[in-house]
């Protein structure tokens, strides 16, 4: 994706815009983190997570889905899952050192598929796979149950299909020849080959 071609007019749709609303955010978040908002930085993150279920909705509703959009949705998820492996740990550190191993899998199965789509392609990939999205909700519900009650094994399990996302994301970028995006999954990427 060449970033000196986007126009002002691609950038400004609705799908956009809200997917964009992550990376204003990011601040905030930091700010709220720091300062030991867990309540305000908890209703920061659920509408956060609405925008970004919001986004793709109105993109397929306003026929605006575009390479741009796949870009900016995938980059504004890296932001925010990274900025919240910091905010946690500086909100709720006794349940972090607890569940250490379990967070740090769940953020590397977020932050090393697009870096290893980086090393291949010199380019962010977003797949979108449906697996991703699976793993994105579960994680987002369980990581409410968690820091809200402070009840683990939903967001062990989540992890676990996060893991498993990231696998098929490396496992597609490893196929693939050339950079795609919005991909289903890896058996319609194997299966488009044939």
């Amino acid at each position: 994706m060449n970033i000196r071609n986007i126009t002002i007019n691609e950038l400004l749709t609705l799908p956009n815009m809200l997917t964009c609303f992550r990376f204003v955010a990011a601040p905030p978040f930091l700010w709220l983190a720091w300062n030991g908002y867990g309540n305000e930085f908890l209703w920061l993150l659920a509408f956060t997570f609405l925008t970004d279920i919001l986004d793709g909705f109105a993109a397929r509703l306003l026929n605006q889905e575009s390479e741009l959009g796949a870009f900016l949705d995938s980059a504004g998820d890296l932001v925010i899952y990274t900025i919240m492996a910091i905010s946690i740990w500086w909100l709720w550190p006794e349940i972090v050192h607890r569940e250490l191993i379990v967070i740090i899998l769940a953020t590397l199965s977020f932050i090393t598929p697009p870096l290893i789509g980086m090393i291949k392609f010199h380019a962010f990939t977003s797949y979108h796979t449906w697996l991703v999205k699976v793993a994105v909700v579960s994680i987002g519900l369980a990581f409410f149950i968690l820091f809200i009650f402070d009840i683990a094994w939903p967001f062990q399990i989540a992890t676990i299909i996060c893991v498993l996302a990231a696998i098929e994301e490396i496992a597609i970028t490893l196929y693939l020849t050339e950079i795609r995006s919005d991909i289903r999954s890896l058996w319609h990427v194997i299966h488009d080959r044939e």
